[in-house]
This record gives C-alpha cells, structure tokens and sequence, in this order.
C-alpha cells in the first residue's frame, strides 16, 4: 500500500492553519516574520494554532535571520515553553563560522527536546559541504527530514542536487526524509516525483496575495491535487 506524499505548508497563525488543512496540507511548519525568512512564534500563537487544527505542527527554532544559533540558551527556553504548551515536532538547523553544522547549539537544544521529531531547514543550502553535513548528522535523535532547496538561490539551480540526493536514499546520512522546498513550482513536481522523492514544502506558494495574505485554502488544495497525480 502506498503512502501519499507530504505536503507541508507554512502558517503564521490560526486562519493560515485552518485554510492550509482544509486544503489537505499534512502538516504545519509554524513561523514568524518572514522578512527574516522565519523564526519562532511566540508560545501563545502556537497554541492558538494547536486548538485550530488536527494535523501535525512543526514549530521553527529560530531566533535571527541568517544560520547562526546566537543565543542558545534562549533558544532551550523557547524549546521548553513550546514543550511545555504541547508542541513535540520542531525545525532547526544552524552553521557555524566555517559553514559546517554548529553541534553544540543543535545538541543543546536536542537535549531539551528529548527524541522529539525534528527538520534540519534550508541551513542545508547553505552549509560549506552538503554531503559532509549529512554524515555529522546522521545519528542525532529525532532527526527524520531535510528541508531542502538544493542550493542556496532555490529549486530552479537546486534541482540537479535534489535529484543526485534522492538517488541516494538509504545511503549513510541520506536515510531522513528529503523534503522539497525553496522556491519550490509546480512545474518541478514531475521530475522530484519520478526519482522518489515524496515531501514538499510551501510558504509563498500558498498565498497569491502574497505575504501580507493569509493562506489560500483553494492554492493548498491545488498542490495537493498536482503532488498527488
């Protein structure tokens, strides 16, 4: 039996949840400002949306634009609220200065967050050594998913390297999820769907008003049907 694909979608409060779940989103990667290309929301949204919708939430562990931990301390206490108001998925991912994965940031919040599942995000796109990346992380609690453009200026430059990765599936450091997102089109969901790959993401995508808009139930929905034909 087969197992549709994911479909995940960004949301920044309750109407963005309601309308992405009624347009068949598997799940919610919740943020806030995207003018920093997203961070934590506060504690008091996420359980705003948590009482709106059924479908798994994803919460972004975030605290500056860019990919450098910062503070990591606030960022465990952010964790611990969030845990505390019932989240159990989360997305992080930070570089350190030589553009490798910062393990001590990513391991002081993985303490904090106790084998819950997590997304390592677009810091993928931007790391020194993509494949050298991967094999560092490949044994960390929780880890199940990539989020990933296949390169740092999105999916129209990245598609090479998406398709090469999936190739690798089940491979040392390529057995998590590769989720597709970043400037993410319809128009490239034939080709990832023909090498396998079975996760995508949209934040842009899903409001033709743009980013002032809330989410288009009827743009969701059609994602939903173009991922799953």
């Amino acid at each position: 039996m087969s197992t549709r694909a994911v479909l995940e979608v960004i949301a920044l409060g309750p109407e963005d949840a309601v309308a992405a779940q009624a347009g068949g989103a598997d799940r919610l990667e919740l943020v806030t400002d995207m003018a920093a290309d997203g961070l934590t929301p506060p504690v008091e949204v996420f359980a705003r949306i948590r009482a709106a919708v059924a479908v798994p939430l994803r919460v972004m562990l975030r605290q500056r634009d860019g990919f450098a931990a910062g503070d990591a301390r606030a960022l465990v206490r952010a964790a611990r609220e969030l845990r505390a108001a019932g989240a159990d998925e989360f997305v992080l991912g930070f570089l350190d200065e030589h553009g490798g994965p910062d393990l001590r940031a990513v391991e002081l919040l993985l303490a904090e967050l106790d084998g819950c599942r997590w997304t390592f995000h677009r810091a993928v796109d931007h790391c020194a050594d993509r494949d050298a990346l991967r094999k560092q992380l490949a044994d960390l609690p929780g880890l199940d998913t990539y989020l990933t453009a296949g390169s740092a200026d999105g999916v129209d430059e990245g598609l090479p390297v998406l398709l090469a990765e999936a190739a690798r599936r089940g491979e040392p450091g390529y057995t998590q999820r590769l989720m597709v997102g970043g400037g993410l089109r319809l128009g490239h969901l034939p080709a990832l769907r023909a090498a396998g790959v079975d996760a995508f993401h949209i934040g842009g995508a899903a409001r033709p008003g743009g980013w002032t808009a809330p989410v288009s139930a009827d743009a969701v929905r059609e994602w939903r049907t173009a991922v799953d034909a």
